[in-house]
């Protein structure tokens, strides 16, 4: 066996210098420093392989034979797995916390590796994952977005990460032109940096409806529309349970229905409301709509259920409007459109579109559970610049219904739902 020394300003330079002079059969047996980093001066590494004396010629025999576009094209094939190898080997290094080998350089002067120069490795490592992931994406140019900005294949990765989670592409080139314009040029040399910055963007253009109590004296009248099977019986039952037993105060909350085309919600609603012992009232026709709420003026709370129908059914939407119209109490009903989070974007603004006749207030998105991608809900309060109010994330009453946040609904979009985060 030959003892070969190799020299560079980092320890994965001078590998780097090994493996393109003695190819893949040399092994690693000690790496050290010969100088630290001082001002006009950069560091020195050394390391040290081992490689058997044949594998020496017939490395240099076959580097000679080897055509020169026959030599690049394999070097082009070995780029990320040399940089792997080399990340690896810096790893095991920044993996010492305390100084187990002691170094001599030329002077014969004891030097050791200090924080500094771990928190240098450590740098090294993070550029060397950086650059594999750039090679990952070399064709990301080609196809990347044909956008007035050109985006750096830095960006790659979180473009098809909003991309796959359904985002409208619109959406998407306009928040990554906002990227590019306002993000400082330091952060971009870090994939890690640039979701974070991107994550905290797309956090302050999601609207969110903070939940609000009662006042003294007053109440809150909450209608739940939407398409059929969206989940607005069950969701009522969630508030309902949520604004009775789960709240610092146990309010008192009655339930009006509008769904009398489906004997089976009506049904349903009367078992919950016997379970918890509230007051329940069902209308039929428009003007039976404010004697109901007056009925039920003893409560904090009055929740709605109304008829879910076809978005294109604007027979049905039009008389859940003509109970609104025909409210003459003083109670304002806040609108909250019932939607689920499994359909696509398209789906989703012309469902909102369709309902909007009745002036939305908010937007409840229902089983986040059931899907993979979230960015349909993200484009739609871009679009609409609606709030929204709640999540629904299971069928279990109440613990499956949570407060909205910009922070959650991030989350999902860009690494997927995950229950304990809820």
């Amino acid at each position: 066996m030959k003892i070969l020394t190799f020299t560079g300003k980092t320890p994965s330079e001078a590998l780097k210098k090994a493996k393109l002079e003695i190819g893949d059969d040399a092994m690693l047996i000690e790496t050290r420093e010969i100088h630290k980093k001082a001002l006009g001066r950069d560091a020195l590494y050394e390391i040290v392989v081992g490689i058997d004396g044949n594998s020496i010629e017939e490395t240099a025999y076959s580097n000679r034979q080897t055509s020169p576009k026959k030599q690049l094209r394999q070097e082009s094939e070995d780029v990320l797995f040399d940089i792997s190898s080399a990340a690896s080997q810096i790893s095991e290094i920044a993996k010492v916390r305390d100084p187990l080998y002691t170094y001599n350089d030329i002077k014969n002067d004891t030097k050791s590796y200090e924080p500094k120069e771990l928190k240098e490795i450590k740098s090294q490592i993070t550029k060397l994952g950086d650059k594999v992931k750039l090679i990952q994406n070399m064709f990301w140019d080609e196809k990347s977005p044909n956008l007035e900005i050109k985006i750096p294949s830095e960006f790659a990765e979180i473009y098809k990460l909003a991309s796959k989670s359904g985002m409208d592409r619109e959406h998407l080139d306009t928040i990554m032109q906002t990227t590019l314009e306002h993000m400082p040029l330091k952060m971009r040399e870090n994939s890690t940096t640039v979701k974070r910055y991107f994550q905290t963007l797309l956090r302050k253009m999601i609207p969110i409806r903070r939940e609000s109590l009662p006042s003294a004296g007053s109440k809150k009248v909450i209608m739940l529309v939407g398409p059929t099977g969206v989940g607005k019986t069950t969701s009522i039952a969630k508030l309902a349970a949520r604004y009775s037993y789960l709240m610092q105060k146990k309010y008192k909350v009655g339930l009006v229905v509008l769904d009398t085309y489906r004997i089976g919600a009506v049904e349903q609603l009367m078992q919950y409301a016997r379970m918890m012992k509230l007051g329940i009232e069902t209308v039929v026709d428009p003007p039976e709509f404010a004697t109901a709420l007056n009925s039920l003026k003893y409560c904090d709370y009055i929740l709605i259920d109304t008829m879910g129908s076809s978005p294109y059914d604007k027979t049905k939407i039009e008389k859940i409007y003509e109970c609104l119209d025909a409210n003459d109490t003083e109670y304002n009903v806040d609108v909250v459109l019932v939607m689920p989070s499994s359909i696509k974007y398209e789906d989703l603004l012309i469902t909102y579109e369709n309902f909007s006749t009745l002036n939305i207030d908010t937007i409840m998105f229902t089983k986040l559970d059931e899907t993979t991608g979230f960015g349909n809900i993200f484009s739609l309060v871009f679009e609409t610049k609606k709030p929204i109010s709640y999540f629904s994330v299971g069928q279990e009453v109440p613990e499956d219904l949570v407060c909205a946040s910009s922070d959650f609904l991030v989350e999902c979009l860009l690494n997927g739902f995950n229950r304990t985060k809820v």
